[in-house]
């Protein structure tokens, strides 16, 4: 497997490497961004449902370590404030999501760039040849394709993640409205 990896890219041109490359480094982008996210997520999550818990049984949740709480703070609560520190929680909940969304629509054109780089270069080496047969061009083509293949299984994790964040960026909203609109009806 290694020697084939290195086999590859010792064949392929600059293009082709460059774009292996950016894939990689999206992938890894893609990783970051959901490990960081997701487990942020699921800390906010648990947090805000405690306080929804506490808040409908008919507790103070200001005990509770809730962001909404935070951000209300000792402010009288009004229906304005509410809704500002929503938008705000949900806009720090989503911040960096659309990363994943950019390199799942970005990463197959790059890979399929790649492919076309590496066609456009064996059809150049081979046209110096008079008779090319099928099994010379097979190799090439199906060299060239891996970038594509690269950029098809990059965008699969990032737009995955991507609606993995999004689900729980609208499970969090869930909670934060569900505490307004209580602490509202207690004001």
């Amino acid at each position: 497997m290694i020697d084939s990896t290195l086999d590859y890219l010792g064949n392929s041109g600059l293009i082709a490497i460059l774009v292996l490359v950016g894939l990689s480094f999206y992938f890894i982008l893609t990783f970051a961004i959901f490990i960081y996210k997701f487990k942020t997520l699921q800390q906010l999550i648990e947090d805000e449902k405690k306080s929804l818990e506490v808040l409908a049984s008919g507790g103070n949740s200001q005990r509770v370590l809730s962001k909404l709480n935070k951000c209300v703070g000792s402010s009288p609560v009004s229906k304005e404030l509410l809704s500002a520190c929503e938008i705000s929680l949900i806009r720090e909940a989503s911040n960096g999501i659309s990363w994943l969304s950019i390199v799942s629509s970005t990463a197959p054109f790059i890979g399929l760039f790649g492919t076309v780089v590496g066609i456009l270069e064996s059809f150049a080496k081979f046209s110096s040849q008079s008779k090319v047969s099928f099994s010379v061009i097979a190799p090439a083509i199906s060299e060239a394709l891996v970038a594509t293949a690269a950029g098809i299984f990059v965008a699969i994790f990032a737009y995955t993640f991507h609606q993995i964040i999004t689900r729980k960026v609208y499970e969090l909203n869930t909670y934060i409205k569900a505490q307004s609109e209580i602490l509202i009806l207690k004001a």
